[in-house]
């Protein structure tokens, strides 16, 4: 059988591996075997993260719901009851956008669920 050399695909792996690795500290960023180690944890936190991002965001815009209502006298659960039993089916992203963008119809919107 004939010799067959591996040094380019080699290169070529660790170069990729490298380069996804670009900017992390100590040996993490320069060194094969911990850049794959890191690559890998980094990868379960990326997917764990994903799906914390729609929870910290759903408690963003309750917040903001929470902060525009309250000059108007109106409580977060208040208005939301309020919401529910209207039948008026705005979701949280949208109210807080509202709230932040355009406070006369935010009031509006408020006047509506009284």
């Amino acid at each position: 059988m004939t010799r067959v050399k591996g040094g380019t695909i080699s290169l070529k792996r660790r170069r990729n591996v490298l380069k996804q690795v670009k900017g992390y500290r100590f040996g993490l960023g320069t060194k094969e075997r911990q850049a794959r180690e890191a690559i890998a944890h980094a990868g379960t936190h990326a997917f764990a993260h994903r799906r914390d991002k729609k929870n910290d965001f759903r408690r963003l815009w309750t917040v903001r719901i929470n902060a525009a209502l309250r000059p108007l006298g109106f409580s977060y659960s208040a208005f939301i009851g309020a919401l529910k039993k209207k039948n008026i089916e705005l979701d949280r992203k949208i109210l807080s956008q509202i709230a932040d963008e355009n406070p006369e119809v935010f009031a509006q919107v408020v006047a509506a669920a009284k």
